[in-house]
């Protein structure tokens, strides 16, 4: 697959550019860890005996890990990219199960200026799984540096 990295090194952003990232596998420790930093020690994320009786017969990954994970993998280049500034319509299709690995397809989807020296860039997100399953759709907006 093309990785086309529109923001990294580039100036001239444009709406429907696209990109896409590598995976990242989802481990039970990232889950367990992502629970303690959170408090969010929902049975369904930390315990697998209670979890193999649930809906999804296994433990899942929080959907704000999965969120993270997508914005990690992001080609975002720290001499243009000054912060994230909204996540908007964050849609969870599918689990994330330990040993998945999870991937972002994306485009830009609106520029708009804020400033000389700044402007918006919406993006919207799809993060796949291994099996090119759409797991997330999100809209992320960034605050770029001109």
């Amino acid at each position: 697959r093309p990785h086309l990295l529109p923001w990294r090194g580039r100036h001239d952003l444009a709406v429907g550019d696209r990109f896409e990232t590598a995976g990242r596998a989802m481990q039970e420790a990232d889950i367990l860890q992502f629970a303690d930093l959170t408090g969010d020690a929902h049975l369904q994320h930390i315990d697998p005996e209670w979890a193999a009786r649930s809906r999804f017969g296994e433990q899942i990954a929080h959907g704000l890990l999965v969120l993270s994970f997508a914005v990690g993998l992001l080609p975002l280049d720290p001499d243009r990219v000054v912060a994230l500034r909204r996540v908007d319509d964050a849609v969870f299709k599918q689990p994330v199960k330990i040993g998945d690995a999870v991937r972002v397809e994306g485009k830009v989807t609106a520029l708009k200026e804020l400033d000389p020296e700044t402007g918006l860039v919406e993006t919207a997100l799809r993060i796949l799984n291994q099996d090119d399953r759409l797991v997330v759709r999100v809209t992320v907006e960034l605050v770029w540096r001109a």
